[in-house]
């Protein structure tokens, strides 16, 4: 059962994200209220644009560009103080504090950073309205980095935002608990042209059972960019990798600071608390092309979202392919422009090694702005 809190929570001002939502959110039988019905029939008016250069792309980051400090300045926007008071009720801390003053060690375990970024990233989308609300109203499409999806599922109108951080409550908190279970990790990759991932995956696994790790893990969790790749699996295999980083045509192979196996199958233990979650709360199709990190393919319905968020957790992010689905285009053809909202901007260096031309019209929204 959810908890009475998130139910609560769902409805009102925060469910509906405010200025962002009226077209997006629609009540629990599915229909929208007839001031939402009117919004959301304007902007259908306006969607079919046949110029792409009219049009938006919201890109939504994921675990790792938390930072402390994140949040500062954003309480000024609609909705946003109400995003964070409705968070502390359903977390059961101070996510504000957490993401305003730290400490760095608390904010960067997985239970905390999942929904601080998820929370921040919606909050930079309320800043991105008041300060360009065209980019909100020309939005044709959204994709999420990992736990950025829920945030982009959020924005298309899919979920709401209560429903939406309890389930990213539930997962950070399974993701932590099946992390705890054996020394794992992530480590970020780029290699040669000739390099071979899936081989030196193998060879990895190979040397873990030669020191007695029973049905080891080692496998691409990531695909970011050409050459690009962070590969998951036991700590074993990892430490093989980067001792033999050279046999495998690596540039480089670094540690990333995350306390799992994200995206492999030692991830496994928490798809059952994700799924169980996703049952409860209300799904509904995206009002907007969201596209899946499992495959690139924008999702299709209310049980195409429940059955990908939960493979998502023991399947590759496909963000490399995703980016392909989104911009590819007969040549000649504009592109969209194309916001970052939320901390980091490790998505617009990913789209600048995929997409030269498609970054020309990137804008990063950053998850904090100055008090003055």
């Amino acid at each position: 059962m959810l908890p009475s809190v998130v139910k609560g929570a769902s409805r009102g001002k925060v469910r509906s994200l405010g200025s962002l939502s009226l077209r997006l959110c629609t009540d629990q039988h599915g229909s929208p209220p007839p001031d939402e019905a009117a919004a959301l029939l304007e902007v259908k008016k306006r969607r079919p644009s046949i110029d792409p250069s009219t049009c938006s792309v919201l890109l939504f980051p994921g675990q790792g560009s938390q930072f402390v400090g994140m949040g500062r300045g954003l309480l000024k926007y609609p909705n946003v103080k109400d995003m964070f008071t409705a968070a502390k009720k359903i977390l059961g801390y101070d996510l504000l504090s957490l993401c305003l003053e730290g400490p760095e060690e608390e904010l960067m375990k997985t239970v905390h950073c999942q929904p601080a970024v998820f929370v921040t990233s919606l909050a930079a989308v309320e800043r991105l309205n008041q300060e360009n609300p065209k980019a909100i109203e020309s939005c044709v499409a959204a994709a999420g980095f990992s736990v950025g999806e829920f945030a982009a599922l959020v924005f298309s109108g899919s979920m709401n935002f209560a429903e939406a951080l309890y389930a990213v409550k539930v997962r950070a908190e399974a993701m932590q608990k099946a992390s705890d279970m054996v020394p794992s990790g992530m480590l970020s990759v780029i290699g040669r042209p000739q390099a071979q991932y899936k081989y030196a995956c193998l060879q990895a696994r190979e040397y873990c059972k030669s020191v007695g790790i029973e049905e080891p893990v080692c496998s691409v969790a990531n695909y970011l960019f050409p050459d690009g790749r962070v590969i998951a699996g036991h700590q074993k295999a990892l430490d093989f990798l980067q001792q033999n980083s050279k046999r495998f045509y690596f540039m480089r192979a670094k540690p990333l600071a995350v306390s799992g196996a994200f995206h492999s199958e030692l991830m496994q233990s928490a798809t059952e608390p994700l799924r169980d979650v996703l049952r409860q709360v209300e799904v509904r199709r995206p009002e907007i092309n969201v596209y899946s990190n499992v495959d690139g393919k924008r999702y299709m319905n209310e049980s195409h979202v429940r059955r990908q968020l939960v493979k998502q957790l023991v399947s590759p992010v496909k963000w490399e392919q995703t980016l392909h689905e989104i911009y590819e285009r007969m040549q000649g053809k504009k592109f969209p422009y194309t916001y970052e909202v939320g901390p980091g901007r490790q998505l617009g260096a990913t789209l600048q090694k995929c997409n030269r031309k498609a970054f020309t019209n990137y804008t990063h929204v950053d998850a904090t702005i100055s008090d003055d």
